[in-house]
């Protein structure tokens, strides 16, 4: 996926048991990554790009995340966009939902209580080994060493698109020019899928993104612009 991923799993499990948890969390990210990068040319979704592979001969999987985006961008008046690049790259949604088909995998499994982090889209599940809510910080997008926000729960998803690793690599699916207005937007809601491509489309629509967000039900967000203000939801689930 082109990005660190860590995984903390905080219940008082046997050794091997837990080893076996996170062998089967890391074997599906790798799995995903084989299928849906746009880097590898014998990818699933590179495939079908070229037209080698008919979607209808696609695996499931792959079929989900392509019906999925076709919803996203009716919902996101065309700001999520699968081919906003020329291509196809479902990217602004699989990462997201990849996390959040391992976090329920290991609910499933007895592993009530974990964090799972791919590059910022978090998924948390019940407590840390200290017994406390989980934290989750929000990086500063001008400074990596620091955080702008810091989030507490047992049970979020937050997702995190900005522009301060890979510079505006977000584009503006209507003008076909990398979007700008804003630094970096988080949202927070109960699927990581759907958090992580909302988040996208709001770094899309630029200063219009943040009036977006405000009218999203079941979701909350933190905003910062390109001139430094920070601007976010009255609900959000800031850690005291």
């Amino acid at each position: 996926m082109g990005t660190a991923i860590s995984l903390d799993l905080a219940d008082d499990l046997p050794a091997a048991e837990l080893d076996e948890l996170a062998g089967d969390v890391f074997a599906w990210l790798r799995e995903v990554d084989a299928r849906f990068s746009t880097y590898r040319a014998d990818s699933e979704v590179c495939r079908v790009d070229r037209g080698e592979l008919a979607l209808a001969a696609a695996g499931a999987d792959l079929r989900h995340v392509l019906a999925r985006c076709a919803e996203l961008w009716k919902v996101t008046d065309g700001f999520f966009d699968a081919y906003a690049g020329g291509r196809l790259d479902p990217s602004g949604y699989v990462k997201g939902w990849a996390v959040q088909v391992a976090s329920d995998r290991l609910l499933a499994a007895g592993a009530a209580n974990h964090c799972l982090n791919a590059g910022g889209d978090v998924r948390v599940r019940g407590r840390s080994s200290t017994g406390q809510p989980w934290r989750i910080g929000v990086r500063h997008p001008w400074d990596a060493m620091s955080t702008c926000l810091v989030l507490t729960g047992t049970d979020l998803a937050v997702a995190t698109s900005g522009v301060y690793e890979r510079g505006h690599h977000v584009l503006d699916p209507r003008r076909g020019t990398p979007a700008g207005g804003l630094r970096s937007v988080t949202v927070v809601g109960p699927d990581l899928g759907l958090a992580d491509a909302y988040a996208t489309a709001a770094v899309a629509m630029g200063p219009a993104g943040i009036g977006w967000l405000d009218g999203l039900p079941g979701h909350r967000h933190a905003v910062v612009t390109d001139d430094a203000r920070l601007l976010h939801s009255t609900a959000l689930p800031l850690a005291g």
